[in-house]
């Protein structure tokens, strides 16, 4: 993961924009789009898989199988935005719905999700870690 020193510190309006570009190039299964907003060395954990995934080119594989069994994204929605500033790095969470299409029809989950975002040595946001748990249905 790339890191700089004395960069300017990520804004609130940096990460939210960056956030965004991720829901909505997921919203839109737009492969290239997505995986441009990710270090190549982020890390990813998602309730679904039995293990981490270690690098950008581990979940890029996992997305190619998917689509290989006819998966795609109908709808991602984000909602509860919290934005944590901690200088070049911030976490960002929500809670975002997601309505996939899969074979045999479509499947709505509700998770909660995290992004670890840094600022890069030429001073673009990237995703550094991503987290997804299943949220509570209350």
């Amino acid at each position: 993961m790339s890191s700089t020193t004395a960069a300017a510190p990520l804004t609130e309006a940096e990460v939210t924009a960056a956030a965004a570009r991720i829901v909505d190039a997921f919203a839109r299964t737009d492969t290239n789009a997505y995986f441009a907003e990710f270090d190549p060395a982020a890390t990813f954990v998602f309730h679904p898989e039995a293990s981490r995934l270690d690098s950008r080119a581990d979940y890029e594989k996992l997305w190619a199988s998917w689509l290989a069994e006819g998966w795609r994204v109908v709808s991602c929605v984000s909602n509860e935005p919290l934005v944590q500033l901690l200088g070049e790095t911030a976490i960002f969470t929500h809670t975002v719905t997601t309505t996939a299409g899969v074979p045999g029809g479509d499947a709505t989950t509700l998770e909660r999700e995290t992004i670890v975002f840094q600022r890069q040595t030429d001073g673009s946001v990237l995703a550094v870690h991503e987290h997804l748990s299943t949220a509570p249905t209350t």
